[in-house]
């Protein structure tokens, strides 16, 4: 059983890293945004990209730990990527906050770019591990309001099962996030919720009418499971998915593009997605962001 005080802790070195300069190009730029109840950044990869557009993104972290900057070499090669800006929300986390505050401030910053004038087809979520749970559920609590939705979604490696069912499968292949610790904290969020609900375990949701998906993971991580199980209902209900599952691919690989090339060539994978579903322009170069 492990102490609700390492919980705290590993909070506080979360906090530790809104206070690091992390490094990134020259040519990106990094600009604070501020909302009603948390901030964050947009992060531009570059010059022309197209200011009508945005991609916004929800960073991992188990709802406890890091923010947008620990995330910039996502971020910025995601605004290559989509040829757009990417808002990096720095949206309210435990201990102290729920998960019901994160979808408030996700389903806020999504009101913000659309009173910025952004049109719903021309905003595209995305999202890694607790991320892609938030980018699931704020993609279903949309619906549910009978919302506009955005154009397309990714997820990195999502988090998607919230109850407390074992996860066995790759359970001693995961070099970064024991199965252990994905429960324990899924029953710390859940506790006071039905952790069935689509809005807390989104894997069990109703996908009907949501925009088109991808899910990228890796074939050894221990969400790899359910990431699968995402994918598979979104294709039931009529939701157009791209699946890849990348040979031992670790936890959101993606993150380590400035090192592996499998994460960079991944970038160029999304850039296909966002060509086939139309959010991105067909003359762009797959190899930008690498």
């Amino acid at each position: 059983m492990r102490h609700h005080l390492a919980l705290v802790g590993a909070a506080m070195l979360g906090d530790v890293t809104r206070l690091i300069q992390v490094p990134h190009p020259a040519h990106v730029t990094i600009v604070p945004a501020a909302f009603s109840s948390c901030g964050g950044e947009w992060v531009r990869g570059g010059q022309g990209l197209d200011e009508r557009k945005a991609v916004l993104y929800f960073h991992g972290g188990g709802y406890f730990s890091c923010s947008p900057r620990t995330h910039r070499s996502i971020t910025w090669r995601l605004s290559v990527t989509a040829r757009r800006p990417v808002l990096a929300l720095d949206y309210r986390q435990g201990p102290v906050h729920k998960l019901a505050d994160s979808l408030a401030d996700a389903l806020d910053a999504y009101d913000c770019l659309l009173r910025r004038g952004h049109a719903p087809g021309d905003i595209i979520f995305a999202g890694d591990s607790a991320g892609g749970h938030l980018t699931l559920a704020t993609l279903l609590a949309l619906r549910d309001q009978g919302r506009p939705l955005p154009a397309a979604a990714i997820c990195l490696s999502p988090w998607a099962d919230l109850t407390d069912s074992p996860r066995r499968g790759n359970r001693w292949q995961d070099p970064l996030l024991p199965a252990s610790r994905v429960r324990w904290l899924a029953r710390r969020w859940t506790s006071g919720l039905d952790p069935r609900d689509p809005l807390v375990s989104p894997v069990h949701g109703d996908f009907t009418g949501l925009p088109p998906l991808m899910i990228v993971t890796g074939s050894t991580e221990v969400l790899r499971d359910e990431a699968r199980r995402v994918a598979e209902r979104a294709r039931c209900h009529g939701v157009p998915v791209w699946y890849e599952e990348w040979d031992r691919m670790p936890h959101v690989f993606p993150i380590l593009a400035d090192v592996l090339p499998e994460a960079r060539l991944a970038f160029r994978h999304m850039a296909r997605f966002l060509r086939a579903v139309g959010a991105r322009p067909a003359s762009m170069d797959d190899t930008a962001a690498a």
